[in-house]
């Protein structure tokens, strides 16, 4: 499956994006730690702008020299980062990564005071909100809801009402930590209020079992149908994905070729860049699942979170349609 960019013909469609930033370390196997940077949604904010989208993303930075950092790569990204506010005295969190012998990975994380989750307090938030409310494609994550206090979380379920209503895009990833909640019940609860303001499910397998038990896929797939949500696309790891619209029968969209992975880090979130990218595109849910389970392959061959531009799958140009590869 060819990864795509946008036609430069057609007006691109503002996508926001809501979440945390972080500073990343990655310990490979007997390798010094490296230092870079991640986080769920900013990571598919990345892709999606190597994608040859302009995505906003929204969150806050310190002002120390890390933050510097971040602002200036995002930039150099492609990355629309006006909304970035940065707090007076707190830093971004910081999280590392251990990984094992299979590309599995244990996180590790530093954020009790990131100045992420101040966002909503912050000078310049109302100008933010209002970007939110008026997106194309808003794009959210249960990450991006577990670092905000309960009335954040209201106003995000409120923004989500607001863009569906107005017949825009919603996207959510539940990307379920148990470490960001004080239990389960709690995360369920936050999640399924934004569910029923959700257009498009991006939830992962193994996070909906262990929120709601070990089940068929279609049975998660009907949970979401049953809080409003049409198209649900689950994400199952190295098996790929399975496409279910309500209504439908499932199409599941395997991955073509087995890989070892490195580090499993950014997966699902360089998935669902893909995958919403192919749909700007105007691919087909099908073959925007594969050009998903094509990136996220070529993602967990390298470590951490964001690989190396150089090593993303050739795009058809902006101006230029031609045959792509891997590089």
């Amino acid at each position: 499956m060819e990864l795509v960019a946008v036609n430069p013909s057609t007006p691109s469609p503002s996508i926001v994006l809501l979440g945390e930033a972080m500073i990343e370390l990655t310990h490979p196997h007997k390798g010094e730690v490296q230092l870079s940077y991640g986080g769920d949604t900013l990571n598919t904010a990345v892709y999606l702008a190597r994608l040859g989208l302009a995505p906003h993303y929204i969150t806050a930075l310190g002002h120390d020299p890390y933050s510097d950092e971040m602002l200036h790569r995002w930039e150099n990204e492609g990355i629309q980062v006006g909304h970035v506010l940065r707090h007076p005295t707190r830093l971004p969190g910081l999280y590392a990564i251990r990984n094992e012998h299979d590309g599995e990975r244990s996180f590790f994380y530093w954020r009790g005071k990131s100045a992420a989750k101040s966002y909503f307090s912050l000078p310049g938030h109302e100008t933010a909100i209002e970007t939110m409310k008026q997106a194309d494609w808003l794009f959210l994550s249960g990450i991006s809801l577990s670092i905000f206090n309960a009335s954040a979380q209201d106003l995000i379920v409120s923004i989500s009402r607001t863009v569906k209503q107005r017949g825009g895009q919603v996207v959510f990833d539940p990307n379920f930590r148990a470490k960001g909640w004080h239990n389960v019940e709690k995360a369920r609860d936050a999640f399924d209020r934004v569910i029923s303001n959700t257009t498009l499910g991006l939830p992962t397998i193994d996070d909906e079992n262990c929120l709601h038990g070990d089940m068929a896929g279609h049975r998660h797939a009907s949970r979401w149908h049953d809080l409003g949500v049409r198209t649900v696309v689950l994400k199952c790891g190295a098996r790929g994905a399975t496409v279910y619209e309500d209504g439908k029968a499932p199409n599941p969209v395997p991955v073509i070729s087995q890989i070892q992975p490195t580090d499993t880090t950014g997966a699902g979130d360089s998935f669902n860049a893909a995958l919403i990218a192919s749909l700007v595109e105007g691919s087909s849910l099908v073959d925007a699942a594969r050009s998903g389970n094509d990136l996220a392959g070529q993602v967990v061959q390298h470590n951490g979170a964001i690989i190396p531009d150089r090593h993303m799958p050739l795009m058809v140009g902006k101006a230029d349609y031609h045959q792509c590869g891997i590089d």
